[in-house]
Order: structure tokens, then C-alpha cells, then sequence
């Protein structure tokens, strides 16, 4: 490429500075520019929970590379040869012109920049609703380093917080907090946290998990107003049914696309309100990209336009546009919407469509979901993990995985990902040649353990009754026998209490006791995680009994203990 050739990055914190980068590998001589409105440049805004609870010692480290080196404007310019220009904005694009008219905030000048290809990673901004009492001290909001920063020093004479939010950073939060022994109360609009990422049966077990370590919840609640004493400090959280008291709170409502830059340069925003793109991440006009959380993304299952602003989808795109801005061809596909995260000393993770979007989607959705070991049962390391999987009964096609536990969940949504890249069906994945070793997984792993249940319902081997099924059972007093297929220790030591009829007969004393199971009524079995109920139904179906189901899941998933009908 010649050395004429000008590009320009506006936004430095995560697909702006990758996209200069890739820019500068690929051209050498180009004259490249990288913009941005602060001082601190390409950090990790996703290690700022963790800056909290601790595991992150400085802020610093969340804006160095590897070996230690500070990303300022002296390592852009002499690692990358990227002039960089901080505390300034950014007013206009002239498209006609090919130029952009900034501002440096600190002196006030104003000036003119040419350009032959301009790229907008602009962002997003934190949605901050109009709360009265947004201005007392102890409100705050966590987005940038200054933020938590913020929030850290006064963190040593914090006990109670409450979180406005209970999206993705909400969640992280929840459980940094919790990991330092705060106190910790979620205030969330919708009917479930983690909206978007897990379906409702698996988010209603991990939150009935994160109730029993000392989180509370307050869903389909709506946040009013902040309220506190004569000082101006925070002292009670107002929402539409309850006071909570607190000493601080943090709002994490989610993030909005900043695309004003855009909007008034003319160029096309998407139904999603981000920037509209084509593969190559070109906008409406095609020497001006756009990259990172202010554009919409192609999911690649629906095809439809979708907004999820993620780190990872961030860089992707940040490689993809500094080829094309350079004169190469490199194409953004789209995403999957593969997410994960930890709350507390729970992973969770999900890839590919959730059982409703499926559903509207036309797809005759069939569904699984297992507890199993990530590692074997003899490895001292071995931890939970709950799948579910998600498929098509008419072409087999698998749909979506989601994965939460404190064992290894991003291994699997990981390989899930790689299947629904490729268009796999349920078969194709249970057929998978993973390893096994006992320090990494399980002879069959549990993300084809879970496809193989899958296959077990669509050639009729199992009638497997959700917790939510069950429950509606006991809530409409149906006549039905739950019987307990676990060792007489563990019914000893948890029993389910909210069935009419209950009869304990371990796995393995079952062929001998045939005869004292009534072949009358409905059973429904039940063992810790559904492998011995299963076991159980099919010695039933093959000793003639006509209706027979198992809790699939288990006591596991079962998420209305461990008060109320579990104890």
C-alpha cells in the first residue's frame, strides 16, 4: 500500500485499537490516527468485577500487555507506529470531503483531519434511567476503570449494596460482591436475571443456588427513586414494593450504541438502533467501518439483526476491519451469541438459540437437560455441571447449548459453538472424538451425555418430566406415586416432601420389590441427577408398567428447594 494511504479510528478501548493494529500489519507506511474522548486506551472494562472481589490487584494490570507495558500513547506510537490523539472529540464527518472535524478538550482548539478510510468504534454508553437521587453519595456505575475505582475505595465500609440490574454485568458484580461478603440484593425488572442468556428452567436453578449463598432477589420490580439521610449519603433503595436499606447501590441496566456521529453523518442505523454493517463491517457508505458495541450484528441461525455488545465480537471485528480498510477481504460473518461469565463460584455459558427464540422461529424445539460431573467422580477436582441442549426434531439440527455449574462450562460451550458453526446435527455431536482423560473430562462428556438424551427422547426410550411439569403436578394435586430410586442414605438425608405419594426403593433393590409399586397410576421417578431414574424406567416399561416418567434433571434441577418442597 502506498504511504498516502490515511486511516482514522475513532474510539480506543477495545475494537478500535485492534482494528489499528491489524491496520498496521497489514500497512506498513499507512498514516494511521486513533482518537478517543479519555486518557486511559484499550482496557479491559470485563476484569473490572474482578478488580472488586479482589482478584485483580491494580487497575493498572487491566491496561498493560502481558509483559507489563502500559497501552498509552507513547506504546502506540513506538510498538505500533499509531499516532494517538486522547481528550479529544470528534464533532462531525464531512463525507464529501472525506474528513472529520475534532476538538481537544483540553485546550478547546478545533481543527480538521483527512481521511481515506475512517473507522467508528464508538461504543456504548451505560443506560441510566432518571432516578430521583441519582446525585447521593454511594449511588454509582460501573463501566469504567474511574468507576471502580470509585467504588473500591470506599468498598472497606460497604455491607449492604443493591444492584439495579440484573443483566450480564449486574450478575458479575452480584457475585464479586458476594465473594468479599457483602450483602448483596438484585433488583430486576424482568421475570428472571440473565435474561437472554439462560433459558428460564436453568437461570430458576442457579438462582435458587445463589439464594443459598446469601444473595437476595427482587424480580418484576421496578426501581423509583434513591433516598438518603442529612449528609447526602444513600440510605434506602425505593422500588414499587418494597424500601431496602442500604449503604450503597450500583446501577446496571445495560448499555445503549452511540451512534450519534453516525445518525448525523447520514449513514444507516439498524433496527437494533446500532450501526448498520455489511460482512466486510462497512457501513452505508463504503469508506467509513464500523466495528465493536456501535454496531448490530447477523446471528447465524435466525439470520436475523441482533444487538450484543461483547469484548469478544469486539476484536473479532477489530481484525476483520483493519484487513478491508487496508485493501484486503476479510468477511465478518456474524455471531452466535456465545457468552460466559462467573457468578460467584458459578460458571454459566450459552451458544446458539435459546428454547423460546427457537420456537418462534417455526423449529419443532426438543430439549434436554443433564447434571454431570465435568471431570470423573474419583478426580479431587471434579465439579457440577448442568447442560442443556437444544435441537430441531425435524432435521436433527442442533440448536443451542447453554451450560451453568461450578465445574467446566466454557469447554463445552466452546465445542458447542464450533458444531453450530458448522451446522451440526444432535448426531454429528454425540459422534464427537473429544478427549478423555480423568483430569479433564468424563468418559463420555457431559455435553454428549446431554446429546444422547436427546437421542434417547426422539427414539422414545424416555418420558422425561420437567421440574416445572412436576411442579404444576403437586400444584394441581394430581394422583400420581414419586418414587425415590436413590440409596436409602441419601432419601434419609433429602427427601422430596411435595408429592401426595412417595415410596423409596433404591436402583438397585428395584427388580426384587416389582410388586409393591401399584401398575395403576402414574409414577414418576426421581434420583439425584436422572441417570438412575432412567435406568429406572426402563426396567418398568420392560417389567409391562404403561406410565412411567423421570424428573429430568434430578434433584439438581429442581429449583424451588432447598425451603419449600425439598428438604
Amino acid at each position: 500500500m502506498s504511504d498516502k494511504l490515511r486511516i482514522i479510528v475513532i474510539g480506543g478501548v477495545a475494537a478500535g485499537p485492534k482494528t489499528a493494529a491489524r491496520a498496521r500489519r497489514m500497512a506498513p507506511e499507512a498514516e494511521i490516527t486513533l482518537i478517543d474522548r479519555g486518557t486511559m486506551l484499550s482496557y479491559g472494562s470485563c476484569g473490572l468485577p474482578f478488580y472488586l472481589d479482589g482478584t485483580v490487584k491494580n487497575l493498572k494490570d487491566l491496561v498493560s500487555t502481558s509483559y507489563g507495558v502500559t497501552r498509552d500513547e507513547e506504546y502506540f506510537l513506538r510498538e505500533k507506529g499509531i499516532n494517538v490523539l486522547t481528550r479529544t472529540e470528534v464533532q462531525a464527518i464531512n463525507r464529501d470531503t472525506k474528513s472529520i472535524q475534532v476538538r481537544n478538550l483540553d485546550s478547546g482548539d478545533t481543527y480538521t483531519l483527512p481521511y481515506d478510510k475512517l473507522v467508528l468504534a464508538t461504543g456504548a454508553t451505560p443506560v441510566i434511567p432518571p432516578f430521583e437521587g441519582l446525585e447521593l453519595k454511594g449511588v454509582f456505575r460501573l463501566y469504567h476503570p474511574d468507576d471502580a475505582r470509585a467504588i473500591a475505595e470506599k468498598i472497606d465500609e460497604i455491607e449492604e449494596v443493591v444492584l439495579v440490574g440484573g443483566g450480564f454485568i449486574g450478575m458479575e458484580l452480584a457475585g464479586a460482591l458476594n465473594n468479599r461478603h457483602l450483602f448483596v440484593s438484585v433488583v430486576e425488572m424482568q421475570e428472571q436475571t440473565l435474561a437472554g442468556v439462560l433459558d428460564p428452567d436453568l437461570e430458576a436453578v442457579l438462582r435458587n443456588r445463589l439464594q443459598a449463598k446469601g444473595i437476595e432477589f427482587y424480580l418484576k420490580e421496578k426501581v423509583l427513586r434513591f433516598e438518603g439521610d442529612e449528609r447526602g449519603n444513600l440510605r434506602e433503595v425505593i422500588t414499587d414494593k418494597r424500601t431496602i436499606e442500604t449503604d450503597a447501590c450500583i446501577i446496571a441496566t445495560g448499555v445503549r450504541p452511540n451512534v450519534e456521529l453516525a445518525r448525523a453523518a447520514g449513514l444507516t442505523i439498524g433496527p437494533t438502533g446500532a450501526i448498520a454493517v455489511n460482512e466486510y463491517l462497512q457501513t452505508s457508505d463504503p469508506d467509513i467501518y464500523a466495528v465493536g458495541d456501535c454496531v448490530e450484528n447477523t446471528h447465524l441461525i435466525s439470520g436475523r439483526k441482533i444487538y450484543l455488545p461483547l469484548a469478544s465480537t469486539a476484536n473479532r471485528q477489530g481484525r476483520v476491519a483493519g484487513d478491508n480498510v487496508t485493501g484486503h477481504k476479510s468477511r465478518f460473518k456474524g455471531v452466535l451469541a456465545t457468552a460466559v461469565l462467573q457468578v460467584t463460584d458459578w460458571n454459566i455459558g450459552r451458544t446458539g438459540l435459546g428454547e423460546q427464540e427457537a420456537k418462534d422461529l417455526g423449529y419443532e424445539v426438543v430439549s434436554a437437560i443433564t447434571p454431570a460431573h465435568d471431570r470423573t467422580h474419583f478426580h479431587p477436582e471434579h465439579g457440577l455441571v448442568i447442560l442443556k441442549v437444544i435441537m430441531d426434531r425435524r432435521s436433527r439440527k442442533l440448536l443451542g447449548v447453554q451450560a451453568i455449574g461450578p465445574g467446566e462450562v466454557d469447554k463445552r460451550i466452546d465445542v458447542a459453538a464450533t458444531a453450530l458453526n458448522f451446522g451440526a446435527t444432535i448426531d454429528d455431536l454425540a459422534d464427537l472424538d473429544l478427549g478423555y482423560a480423568p483430569p479433564y473430562s468424563t468418559s463420555i462428556d457431559p455435553l454428549q451425555h446431554t446429546a444422547n438424551s436427546l437421542r434417547n427422547k426422539l427414539a422414545g426410550l424416555a418420558r422425561a418430566i420437567t421440574p416445572l411439569e412436576l411442579k404444576a403436578k403437586i400444584d394441581r394435586g394430581d394422583d400420581f406415586l414419586l418414587l425415590d430410586v436413590r440409596t436409602e442414605r441419601e432419601f434419609q438425608q433429602k427427601r422430596f416432601r411435595g408429592a401426595k405419594k412417595v415410596l423409596s426403593v433404591s436402583l438397585d433393590k428395584l427388580r426384587e420389590h416389582l410388586f409393591e409399586i401399584p401398575r395403576d397410576q402414574e409414577i414418576v421417578l426421581m434420583c439425584e441427577s436422572g441417570v438412575r431414574s432412567y435406568e429406572a424406567l426402563r426396567t418398568l416399561e420392560g417389567a409391562g408398567f404403561k406410565n412411567v416418567g423421570y424428573l429430568e434433571g434430578g434433584f439438581q434441577t429442581w429449583p424451588y428447594g432447598p425451603s419449600g418442597l425439598m428438604s
